[in-house]
């Protein structure tokens, strides 16, 4: 039997939507139509967030729960209405990518099957120079989200002495993001820098809850994701559904919402009667564009007080989080394990759970922050690594390197396209 198909009227622009019916989320049942709904009734604050900047299709075609795949270049085949622009990465490579300005767009993606709406920090016409500062607060393993909202009231503390406006959401998933617009006059190096910067500071105001830390075994609490303001780097903006069991949204708060927000009260079908009450959230987002001068002059400060002598002579130490400095190909010096690298997590998972079945009493002596699973990108989709930090196990009892319960090569067959 045929597939079906609708063709809605958006804005005067016909969409074809395939298969309205099919189940995005099986847990809670939401279809594809009630997802483009959604969005259309959220399309003036999902807009402000991603519309005018390119992105890439994070496709779940076979519905949340199965692996997506990602499209950096535009489909050859699609509308005269849907915009692209023609985005440089750092490998050198280029890709077309879509540029959402409009409700149909936005529908037109969601058919593709997208769930989030993954744009890049830069609008269209100026993709040298972001227009938005990026805050991404990741947990490790372990913390509650108590801790989240703490150290997101001391990035926003932070913000304010530097003179810029944070604006706060959910993440929709484990952590919380705070976004920032910024005139256009810094290029992604410097936005990242002043991204660092800002990490450092939460990380020295609220030591035991923040870290800046990059290399992932050495952290603790919730790391200040500096790299998100990346040249090739994308998050799910204000309004997206997340791709998690019960439809949640990255919803925009009131910062007076923020410590006692509940990250599972914001859904595809509670976001919708916020916006109704309280309007969009981050309405005046783009009145509030500031200067990144004072978090520059903040990494310069840094530094220098990092070249500053010590006792030993004038050493200068590691930049934070490393053993060794710019001479040298830096080495964690944690022992770390690796025991899986799978197609699927829970193909990786499973494997954890072999090893653990072999080394019980090791896995006794770990805490949720060892556990380091870690979501791989690869040429079109994600894959899963697992490692242990064995730290906290004593040297005589650590069980070494052994063949990986689960070994996927996830460029199989790539290596062979290169010249």
């Amino acid at each position: 039997m045929a597939a079906s198909a609708e063709v809605w009227d958006i804005g005067g622009r016909p969409v074809r939507i395939t298969n309205p019916d099919a189940v995005r989320f099986p847990v809670t049942g939401h279809t594809k139509r009630d997802l483009i709904r959604y969005y259309l009734t959220a399309a003036d604050g999902a807009l402000r967030g991603a519309g005018g900047r390119p992105q890439i299709l994070k496709r779940y075609v076979k519905g949340v729960g199965r692996p997506p795949f990602f499209q950096k270049r535009a489909p050859a085949s699609r509308p005269g209405w849907v915009e692209t622009v023609t985005l440089s990465y750092p490998s050198g490579r280029t890709a077309e990518e879509v540029v959402v300005n409009h409700p149909a767009q936005l529908a037109w993606i969601v058919n593709l099957g997208c769930v989030d709406l993954n744009p890049h920090a830069v609008r269209a016409d100026d993709l040298d120079h972001p227009d938005e500062l990026r805050v991404d607060l990741d947990p490790v393993r372990g913390v509650t989200w108590a801790q989240v909202t703490e150290v997101a009231l001391v990035v926003r503390d932070v913000l304010a002495d530097a003179g810029l406006v944070g604006w706060p959401k959910t993440s929709g998933a484990r952590g919380f993001h705070i976004n920032c617009r910024i005139a256009r006059r810094w290029t992604f190096p410097q936005v990242r820098r002043a991204a660092e910067a800002l990490a450092r500071e939460v990380a020295r105001r609220a030591p035991e809850s923040a870290t800046a830390r990059w290399w992932k075994e050495e952290r603790h609490g919730v790391f200040v994701d500096y790299n998100q303001n990346a040249r090739d780097r994308t998050v799910a903006s204000a309004y997206s559904v997340r791709p998690v069991p019960d439809a949640r949204v990255s919803t925009p708060l009131r910062w007076d919402e923020v410590s006692d927000c509940d990250p599972a009260a914001f859904t595809i079908d509670t976001v919708t009667d916020r916006i109704a009450a309280l309007g969009d959230l981050t309405a005046g987002i783009d009145d509030a564009v500031g200067s990144l001068d004072a978090l520059l002059a903040l990494a310069d400060e840094q530094d220098a007080a990092e070249r500053a002598p010590t006792g030993d002579g004038p050493v200068a130490p590691a930049p934070p989080g490393h053993d060794s400095g710019a001479s040298g190909r830096r080495r964690t010096s944690m022992p770390l394990i690796e025991v899986a690298r799978a197609a699927t997590a829970e193909e990786a998972m499973d494997g954890l759970a072999r090893w653990r079945q072999r080394h019980p009493q090791v896995w006794a002596m770990l805490e949720p922050a060892d556990v380091l699973v870690d979501a791989m990108r690869g040429r079109s989709s994600t894959w899963t690594r697992i490692r242990l930090n064995l730290r906290r196990v004593p040297a005589d009892r650590r069980p070494s390197q052994e063949p990986l319960e689960v070994d996927y090569d996830p460029w199989r067959g790539v290596r062979d396209e290169r010249p």
